[in-house]
């Protein structure tokens, strides 16, 4: 029923407050990774043996999951992660895509999880859920826990973060709160984990410059169209702090390894 009109009176409109964005909001991919080189993964990993399971550890929303599930309708998925809304927005992706009875996104520990083995394990950025190990001791750690979780033959992509050289001091000044040289190894330091840990280094790729700008900026892209029109402090300064711990901090300096293992 519509409500009657007073002429007599003239109403302000209601004043809606605007939904304040989260860092984060519309990234495709929770790192730097483009759709080309995600590409060119999903061509790897698909190739024979084609896997049948895929686990997919601090999988957040699971997109690489569910393009790789796409790509073999034989195969089942499943992803752990300990943050609902990003499973939420997996399950009801996987759905809208036909994939929601070969997927479960599950709540819970990466740590000693009992999903595998698997013929194809993810780990994105995730190592650090495999151990309670502090860096760098967890890379290797994770590694052996990635092992355990594959089955021969099968593979594990791995993108794990390490230094391209030797921060300076004003560098780590500028990164995140305590950040440590010690935090990181070289590249070649991944590799000899790999090894260590019982795996072939089938292919070895790194992020550019231009998928690390990519990433940093959609993470904040949102937040800053609104903050151009809108105030609010925490997230300005949040925003701001981001914003200088990447370009001030670790741009260029810290990279982003992508591994495809093969278990021995």
């Amino acid at each position: 029923m519509e409500a009657p009109h007073h002429h007599h009176l003239t109403q302000p409109p209601a004043i809606v407050a605007p939904m304040i964005p989260t860092p984060g909001d519309g990234l495709v991919f929770h790192g730097p990774l483009s759709e080309a080189r995600a590409a060119s993964l999903i061509t790897r990993l698909t190739a024979e043996p084609r896997p049948r399971t895929i686990l997919d550890l601090g999988c957040g929303r699971g997109e690489l999951m569910l393009r790789l599930l796409s790509a073999l309708p034989d195969a089942t998925g499943t992803g752990v992660d300990l943050h609902a809304p990003d499973l939420a927005a997996g399950a009801a992706t996987a759905s809208a895509r036909g994939l929601g009875d070969r997927v479960r996104f599950l709540e819970e520990s990466a740590t000693n999880t009992e999903h595998g083995p698997a013929d194809l394990v993810l780990c994105l950025g995730s190592s650090h859920a495999l151990t309670d190990l502090e860096p760098p001791a967890h890379t290797a750690a994770a590694l052996v826990a990635l092992r355990a979780l594959v089955n021969p033959g099968g593979r594990v992509l791995l993108g794990e973060s390490h230094w391209t050289r030797t921060p300076t001091l004003d560098e780590l000044a500028h990164m995140w709160p305590d950040a440590s040289a010690s935090e990181h190894g070289y590249l070649a330091d991944l590799t000899d984990a790999a090894v260590a840990a019982g795996f072939r280094v089938q292919w070895v790729e790194t992020a550019t410059l231009d998928e690390w700008d990519a990433f940093e900026s959609a993470y904040l892209a949102a937040c800053e169209v609104w903050l151009a029109s809108n105030e609010d402090e925490k997230l300005r300064e949040r925003v701001t702090t981001q914003r200088s711990r990447y370009l001030r901090g670790y741009r260029g300096v810290m990279g982003q390894a992508y591994l495809t293992l093969v278990a021995g």
